[in-house]
């Protein structure tokens, strides 16, 4: 699914992030910290343990469970709490969320309004535990990136994609207006043909997309034909492909319909997001292929189907089934599975709703766990997080209880560091 943004220049975006500062509370690490806490996941081994203590210097962790700590830190004891690594979600809207005005922003708001958005819903992300996101949307974007990079805004670590890439009149394009109403072409993402979808692909990258998102299928949250429909043929998007690997960067498709999923995965995308109608087919071929699926399954119990326009609810009520569906037998069949959440489609802040979702649909709480820390590294291809160890960053959360006996924990996190400042703590 997907929210629509204007796309217009970056300056007001720059403009508005700027305007926004680090809180006081946000603790500046200034010397070395000593984290402590009952329990630790080590999510390589996939064991809990007792009593640890974590040490950070410089926004990096230095060590864990040493035989001495530096005299001079500073201390945190979390008590009885579970320490866990930085949470990843790989699939957020942080310029805007799910209302009654949604489906009219397009042409009402500019990117000044979708950037005040951004910085406001990645404060409440970053709060929620989650200290990377892969986000899906236009300048704002990689503004919010460089934003959060420079401490002018509270956030997590975001990888952009900037514009998304579809054919003319499909999801990734606006429709639902009258001609000559915002139209765009392959500098915004629109691009038909191989070679449009190259031009495309190259300018995201020139403009500081790290991914680059594409709509396979037709889509939900807009106006267009039926919601499985394929849309780009398989020929461009292994065009997409090909030029975004000579670049070094992975390309993520929306795709709800069983053909434009397969097309998709013998195309060589890095995943498929949503993945609402997998065959047996599609599930052999993501496992053979190494195809990430990014699920996004909270959203089918969590979504306000009342806001919808008439078309889009029906479209919604007609896929969400066969999504949990999917999801379902996809675990079953052992494909791998990266953490994301369409968070904007539902509040967000919910992210970690998506956990217990997961479980519900035959995950075990480990691998639930795993799909946000070591299988969202894997994908998005940094190795410097997603696991609580010497060498990696500082980027850590705690929940009272444990996730690994309830799962739900995930949803009552009340610490959180990243590269070693703490920006909440109960």
């Amino acid at each position: 699914m997907m929210l629509r943004h204007p796309s217009t220049t970056a300056l007001a975006a720059l403009i508005a992030v700027a305007m926004l500062t680090t809180p006081e509370w946000a603790a500046t690490q200034q010397g070395p910290t000593v984290v402590k806490a009952a329990r630790m996941l080590d999510v390589v081994a996939g064991r809990m343990l007792q009593d640890v203590t974590v040490v950070v210097e410089g926004g990096w962790i230095t060590a864990v469970n040493p035989s001495s700590t530096p005299p001079d830190a500073e201390v945190i004891d979390l008590g009885d709490r579970t320490l866990v690594p930085g949470l990843m979600d790989l699939h957020t809207h942080l310029s805007g969320q799910l209302g009654p005005d949604s489906f009219t922003q397009a042409v009402t708001d500019n990117q000044a309004d979708a950037a005040f958005r951004a910085t406001k819903y990645a404060r409440i992300t970053l709060l929620a535990g989650f200290t990377t996101v892969r986000d899906f949307g236009g300048d704002v974007t990689v503004s919010l990136k460089h934003a959060v990079e420079r401490g002018d805004v509270v956030g997590p670590r975001v990888v952009p994609s900037r514009n998304p890439l579809g054919i003319t009149g499909g999801h990734c394009d606006i429709t639902g207006f009258s001609p000559g109403i915002l139209e765009q072409g392959p500098k915004d993402g629109v691009a038909d043909g191989p070679w449009q979808v190259v031009q495309a692909v190259r300018y995201q990258i020139k403009h500081g997309a790290e991914v680059i998102k594409t709509c396979a299928t037709a889509g939900v949250l807009s106006f267009e034909g039926p919601v499985g429909a394929q849309q780009y043929s398989e020929e461009e998007m292994t065009a997409m492909v090909e030029e975004a690997a000579r670049h070094g960067v992975k390309v993520a498709a929306h795709a709800h319909g069983t053909e434009g999923i397969k097309a998709a995965v013998r195309a060589g995308v890095a995943s498929i997001e949503h993945g609402s109608m997998l065959d047996d087919e599609a599930i052999e071929l993501m496992k053979e292929h190494g195809t990430y699926l990014v699920p996004t399954t909270y959203l089918a119990e969590r979504i306000d189907l009342d806001v919808l326009p008439p078309p889009v609810r029906r479209k919604a009520e007609e896929v969400l089934p066969l999504a949990i569906e999917s999801v379902r037998r996809a675990i079953a069949a052992g494909v791998k599975i990266a953490f994301g959440t369409d968070a904007a489609v539902y509040p967000h802040g919910e992210n970690a709703g998506e956990f217990v979702a997961l479980v519900d649909r035959g995950m075990t709480p480990l691998e639930a766990l795993r799909s946000a820390t070591l299988y969202a590294a894997d994908l998005l291809g940094k190795d410097d997080r997603g696991i609580i160890e010497v060498g990696r960053l500082a980027d850590m959360v705690a929940m009272p209880g444990n996730p690994l006996e309830d799962i739900s924990a995930t949803q009552r996190i009340d610490w959180v560091m990243m590269g070693g400042r703490v920006y909440t703590h109960p």
